[in-house]
């Protein structure tokens, strides 16, 4: 059954991308031919694309992104300009943005229903309230207390928590994963959605066709339904030239009841539990909020799924607390927030930049993947320059090897600013995390790189002064001795490169 399993998905996707390189040779040699046959064509062409060349040079944007298409247009001049044009006139972006943003506009006052706590944070901790104040006031994320939190420093501490939440849930459980595997992870948790959809509760579930392109069967969605679990697959993979596919569902989140949830960087495949060895042993890191904060990744479940599944529902249906406060104790302040490629707001990149920009003793990062702009380089070295510890964590066991070519391309920069980089010999680091001066951390889904921070839809919690941050302090800290100032073994696995 597996084996026809894996040759069903198999012959799916090949025909998929066979489609997809038909389109792209078709173009390539049309714009060949036309530049042989029809010479007033190809200086059409061109001239199109010095006009395209200098829309991009006074348009809006990211450095990187205007330098990565003028030197496609320039070294592709006859079809560069046409290839930009397909990617970035489409009617469906353009209706996705105007969807989100009446979203957005809809679920602003339901993120404040537990209330308002950013006087209590101006009252105690000035010095971290412009972080919050931007989170809450500007990106429409409130920061909350009445929140218990606790952090996973393994895919098999997160696992061995979920299930039993799971199994609590009276109402209703969201799901939201970039990848889901068949397998010893994602099997026991299906059982017992299953069984919950049985007992009445509302289960739904959304994973990206993209992320379970090789993972899971084209029909899972429909099995999944037949369970009487709803099901959304996140922007389906279509072998069509489309700026739209490059956003993808990259955010983990488990809601159950709107009182617990759960994210970070573990998706629900064997590997993450380490069940399966990929690249070694899998070093990743998650989170579980309990309490009000819990309610506003309900809520970001929420509006994904009312944005793409073309339904309404109405978000103080799922509220938890209608009927009595919530009484969870405070851990310290707790606000999670996410990010969208389709506004103009590059939330996880500005949560990052804040926490280096206002470290005093130190910050400690742990990044699959290290493909910065010159926003976060300048932060991260400034700060190094400035006499703040600065450490990142990569993997030395790379799932992708032009990455880790890209990645390490930024080590001389860095090294020599005075950051210390480490590299995790064991396997690969997975976990997207960072910790600074024993107050402030962020556990959450988007990498150092440029897809992360700027074509993927990703969440994440920052926390301030609450139990959880110096768990991650432990996790970030304890492997490194002293710097030293040439690459050698510092401790077991993990490699010292500054």
């Amino acid at each position: 059954m597996e084996q026809k399993w894996v040759r069903v998905v198999f012959r799916q996707r090949v025909l998929i991308i066979a489609l997809l390189l038909a389109q792209i040779v078709l173009l390539l040699f049309f714009a060949a031919g036309t530049s042989i046959a029809f010479r007033y064509v190809d200086f059409a062409l061109n001239g199109f694309s010095i006009i395209v060349s200098l829309y991009i040079l006074n348009k809006k944007e990211k450095a990187a992104f205007k330098i990565t298409w003028i030197f496609m247009i320039l070294l592709f001049p006859i079809f560069g300009g046409l290839v930009y044009a397909i990617f970035h006139t489409q009617t469906t972006p353009r209706k996705l943005r105007r969807a989100t943003q009446a979203s957005d506009k809809q679920y602003r006052p339901f993120f404040k229903l537990p209330g308002n706590s950013l006087s209590l944070l101006a009252g105690k901790y000035k010095e971290c309230l412009p972080q919050a104040n931007y989170l809450q006031e500007y990106a429409g994320f409130p920061i909350y207390t009445h929140t218990q939190s606790e952090f996973f420093n393994s895919g098999e501490a997160f696992f061995k928590k979920v299930l039993p939440e799971l199994e609590k849930a009276e109402k209703y459980i969201f799901l939201e994963f970039f990848i889901l595997g068949l397998g010893v992870m994602l099997n026991p948790i299906i059982a017992i959605l299953e069984k919950k959809a049985r007992a009445g509760l509302d289960i739904r579930i959304i994973y990206d066709d993209l992320g379970c392109f090789m993972s899971l069967p084209s029909n899972y969605k429909a099995h999944l339904e037949q369970k009487g679990i709803k099901c959304m697959v996140f922007n389906p993979f279509k072998p069509v030239l489309s700026s739209l596919q490059n956003n993808r569902d990259h955010r983990k989140i488990i809601s159950i009841d709107g009182k617990v949830a759960f994210t970070g960087g573990i998706n629900l495949a064997d590997e993450y539990i380490n069940a399966r060895e990929r690249f070694g042993h899998w070093k990743d890191a998650a989170v579980v909020i309990k309490g009000e904060a819990a309610w506003s990744l309900t809520l970001i479940f929420l509006q994904m799924w009312n944005i793409y599944h073309n339904q309404k529902d109405d978000p103080a249906a799922f509220y938890p607390w209608k009927d009595s406060p919530c009484t969870v104790k405070s851990n310290g302040f707790v606000q999670p927030y996410a990010d969208s490629p389709i506004d103009e707001e590059n939330v996880g990149e500005h949560v990052y930049i804040q926490i280096i920009n206002n470290a005093k003793d130190y910050v400690y990062i742990n990044t699959p993947y290290l493909v910065v702009d010159e926003n976060l380089l300048s932060a991260l070295t400034l700060a190094a320059k400035s006499g703040v510890d600065v450490r990142i964590i990569t993997p030395h066991r790379w799932d992708k090897w032009m990455v880790a070519i890209t990645s390490r391309s930024y080590y001389r920069q860095l090294i020599k600013a005075g950051v210390k980089v480490y590299e995790y010999t064991e396997g690969f680091n997975h976990s997207k995390t960072f910790v600074s001066d024993d107050k402030v951390a962020t556990v959450g889904t988007t990498n150092l790189d440029f897809r992360s921070l700027y074509l993927h839809f990703e969440c994440g919690v920052w926390m301030y002064k609450t139990r959880a941050v110096m768990a991650v302090k432990k996790t970030s800290s304890t492997p490194f001795p002293s710097a030293t100032r040439s690459p050698k073994k510092t401790a077991p696995g993990m490699l010292s490169s500054a």
